[in-house]
């Protein structure tokens, strides 16, 4: 568990690690795939003018397969069948749609913006997204990204005009990465607007276990596209046990700072509430055995994690 993991900055990101493939890989494909046939154009679209884009982040990512992991996928010699051993599969992407071949074989979701000549501004043109909370491919896609982030807390006063200017300006040579987190109870990776599991949000759920919380960690990467000149976001979303972290010594005196002293209008966006009567207690009880074991300094634990 890295700190990291509780920040929000950009930084560089490592080329070599920008798609992993972990022992979740199948489960989550599967899972990608059985989202797709029941939601259709709620996890995948794509509108005109992104025919580019779509075409390069697939090429982009199946050629990073198959130099990172050769003895898991290759692509046959004319390039035109992507050739996966993990799934037993090969898939024709002639006759497959860019964005769909991704569903299909990258545990990933990636939303492609490009930018409007007319007003200079970028706009959400084509994704495929399963990790959504509270919105869906669907509900954004067309729109710009100061429209898109208007309930992020500060976004138009701090960040929609340079945001815009930054994709302007940033190069195909240097990718970046940052993490969004929150608390959940279970493990909810597609809830759209009107899911059931969105009333657990609404509510303090009397007999809630630490056990049954976790940290979700959607870890996003940015990349200018040579070609098309569109910016591609990917993110994946990973959960973290909130228990785990009795043997991580600094987090929990770190989450406490946040769910104690965090900004009022971002903790009732991070929408951590419903699982603080629960969450805060335990991380207290972590804190303080870490402190009684020496893990951590007596004083100012919640700084120094910073």
């Amino acid at each position: 568990m890295r700190l990291t993991y509780l920040a929000i900055a950009l930084t560089k990101m490592e080329p070599d690690w920008w798609l992993e493939v972990d022992n979740t890989y199948l489960s989550r494909i599967a899972e990608r795939r059985d989202l797709y046939d029941q939601h259709g154009t709620l996890v995948l679209d794509y509108l005109p003018g992104s025919e580019l884009a779509c075409k390069e982040i697939m090429e982009m990512c199946l050629q990073f397969y198959c130099a990172r992991y050769p003895n898991l996928f290759s692509l046959s010699s004319d390039k035109m069948t992507f050739i996966n051993k993990l799934t037993k599969e090969d898939t024709n992407l002639r006759a497959m749609h860019p964005l769909l071949v991704l569903l299909r074989n990258v545990p990933e979701d990636f939303a492609i913006v490009l930018r409007n000549e007319t007003d200079g501004l970028y706009y959400f043109r084509a994704g495929v997204i399963c990790s959504s909370l509270g919105w869906n491919v669907s509900t954004k896609i067309g729109m710009a990204l100061k429209d898109i982030h208007k309930p992020i807390p500060d976004y138009k006063e701090k960040m929609a005009f340079s945001m815009d200017r930054y994709f302007t300006k940033m190069p195909t040579d240097a990718p970046i990465q940052r993490g969004s987190w929150g608390l959940e109870v279970g493990t909810p990776l597609f809830m759209p607007p009107g899911h059931p599991h969105e009333k657990l949000r609404e509510i303090q759920k009397e007999g809630l276990s630490v056990e049954d919380c976790y940290l979700r960690v959607d870890w996003q990467t940015l990349r200018r596209l040579p070609l098309s000149a569109g910016v591609a976001f990917n993110f994946k979303a990973l959960f973290t046990p909130v228990a785990e972290f009795r043997d991580e010594p600094y987090i929990p005196a770190l989450l406490l700072k946040i769910l104690k002293e965090g900004k009022k209008s971002l903790m009732e966006y991070k929408n951590t509430w419903h699982v603080e009567h629960v969450c805060i207690p335990a991380l207290e009880a972590y804190d303080e055995e870490q402190r009684a074991k020496g893990w951590v300094k007596p004083e100012n634990a919640g700084e120094e994690a910073w």
